[in-house]
């Protein structure tokens, strides 16, 4: 996935978890509907002006929006948990991964 790509499927989910619609977050980053979209979908990039806007907007900092080792493909992210439980060796750590999983899966 390219950079447009990822930063624009962060910031749709940062929109999504402020509940924010696009068009609200664009009237509040000063920028058209339809350039929003644009990002969100990876076709646009953003201006440092825009850029600044948005994250006081949605009150990040720069490294929290340029953050992407989660964004992968979900076989690969399957995998990579399954590793990281599997060198863990404190019990405590495996019980609690374990009620988060099970509270997860039930929702």
């Amino acid at each position: 996935m390219n950079i447009k790509r990822q930063f624009g499927a962060k910031v749709k989910r940062l929109r999504q978890k402020r509940g924010l619609t696009q068009e609200q977050l664009a009237e509040k980053i000063d920028v058209a509907t339809r350039t929003l979209c644009g990002i969100e979908n990876g076709e646009n990039f953003v201006t440092s002006e825009t850029l600044d806007r948005m994250l006081n907007v949605l009150d990040i900092s720069s490294s929290e929006l340029f953050a992407f080792d989660h964004i992968k493909p979900q076989d690969e992210l399957k995998d990579e948990i399954i590793t990281d439980i599997q060198n863990l060796k404190d019990r405590g750590k495996i019980e609690t991964i374990y009620k988060i999983v099970k509270a997860t899966i039930s929702e």
